[in-house]
């Protein structure tokens, strides 16, 4: 408790999506929040986020929202031109689940039902190592057009291979059984493919379907955004092509002007993207070796496998595209417990990643080491801020969002994870050479 002593538990706080294109919705603090996160959007797609403190007069509201009516042009889009039914090639949506959380798979199937594509389908993936006696799937699938696959050997990573196996799409899709999908995401991802042919993977914006709970605010306000900071601009990121021990170490992510929004190094294309939403073409797919079993959750590395292809596809030379247009909504973890083990896995997972990636190519660990004093100061500036209570990254505006204390004990579980992710990547190793001689029993 001591963590969490200096830090004011946050009230409800009501997502809202706002047309800028129509009159502003009236908004007061009720017993639902007395602040609400605004989705600004144009043309049907989120263009920019804002949190606002609400009151018992509508006005307050107004004035706070007024300032995006006019300042947030339509959705970027480098392709406005409509890509024609005929030219969008098939996608397969694999979904892997352990069937944890019968609700959500319930919504989310709704959601994959009433897809704005001409050409998909959807495969789920049961990865449940044992199947309870009250099975609540088949009902779920009942009058459904969904291909099941069964996968009894544990980890989310067999499990999305095994889907992706029995896909038919030249373009397989990924997203999480705790997720909701906007009816233009497929359309979003399909365009980017057949617009940027020199793309591997599209990876897309999350948003929040809701910040009920304390940990739910506190989750968004940590990273500032579900992957990183959240960012509405499209961009497509190149590994840079320098000659040496660096050669695609490090990437660019250049705006459709041209311009460079941001370099960074591979290791850091979480802020791009998570495994909740994103797609790769199969040649793409087969080519990195597909999803590590090694690495992911239901193994004990815990994390890390959908980064694993985005890092294996940039080192190889390969492009990603950023596309805010495809947008999904994730419920995040509801309960402290759960987010500090969320945590937790996210510190495990990304440093059992480093470990794997040094193993399957030794040049990773060269890179890092070059890379490791710039990192290391970046790392302890993010642990101070958080420790503090504070984000890792300035608002620029002072929003409920931007003065909304962490409590600390988030940036300890995390951080506390990144020691333990060698020997987790390694026990993890043992686990699965134990699952594939037959020796693993659930």
């Amino acid at each position: 408790m001591a963590l969490l002593s200096p830090v004011t538990v946050p009230g409800p706080r009501r997502v809202v999506s706002v047309d800028l294109d129509a009159p502003l919705p009236s908004l007061v603090a009720d017993r639902t929040g007395s602040s609400a996160l605004v989705v600004g959007y144009r043309d049907g797609f989120p263009v920019t986020t804002l949190d606002v403190l609400l009151t018992a007069d509508p006005a307050d509201a107004a004035r706070a929202l007024a300032p995006l009516v006019d300042g947030h042009p339509g959705a970027v889009d480098a392709f406005p031109e409509a890509v024609p039914d005929a030219d969008l090639p098939m996608i397969s949506i694999v979904v892997s689940t352990i069937v944890a959380r019968v609700e959500d798979i319930g919504k989310l199937l709704d959601f994959l039902e009433h897809l704005d594509y001409p050409d998909y389908e959807v495969v789920l993936v049961d990865n449940r190592v044992k199947v309870p006696d009250i099975d609540a799937l088949p009902g779920l699938l009942e009058g459904r057009n969904v291909r099941l696959v069964t996968e009894r050997r544990p980890g989310c990573s067999v499990g999305r291979n095994s889907g992706v196996a029995a896909a038919r799409g030249e373009i397989i899709a990924f997203t999480d059984d705790d997720v909701r999908v906007d009816p233009q995401w497929l359309r979003s991802i399909g365009t980017r493919f057949v617009r940027e042919p020199e793309v591997q993977a599209v990876t897309g914006m999350i948003l929040p379907v809701e910040l009920e709970t304390p940990a739910q605010i506190w989750y968004e306000a940590y990273y500032g955004g579900f992957s990183g900071e959240r960012t509405f601009d499209p961009v497509t990121i190149v590994p840079d092509e320098v000659p040496g021990v660096m050669r695609h170490a490090q990437a660019s992510a250049v705006a459709p002007d041209g311009t460079v929004r941001k370099h960074f190094a591979i290791y850091g294309i979480g802020g791009y993207g998570a495994g909740a939403n994103w797609a790769v073409r199969r040649s793409a797919f087969d080519a990195v070796g597909g999803f590590d079993p090694v690495l992911g959750a239901g193994v004990p590395a815990r994390g890390g496998e959908d980064l694993a292809i985005f890092i294996d596809i940039l080192w190889g030379g390969g492009r990603i595209g950023f596309e805010p247009r495809a947008v999904v909504h994730h419920r995040h973890r509801q309960d402290l417990e759960g987010l500090h083990g969320q945590l937790h896995s996210n510190g495990v997972g990304f440093t059992a990643l480093m470990c794997e990636l040094i193993a399957k190519d030794r040049r990773h660990a060269l890179v890092l080491a070059r890379l490791m004093p710039r990192a290391g100061k970046i790392k302890l500036a993010q642990l101070v801020s958080r420790l503090r209570g504070k984000r890792d990254a300035a608002a620029e505006t002072i929003t409920e969002a931007s003065t909304t204390r962490i409590p600390r004990s988030l940036a300890y579980h995390e951080f506390r994870g990144f020691p333990a992710g060698p020997a987790a990547y390694f026990r993890s190793r043992r686990f699965w050479r134990d699952v594939e001689e037959g020796r693993f029993r659930p």
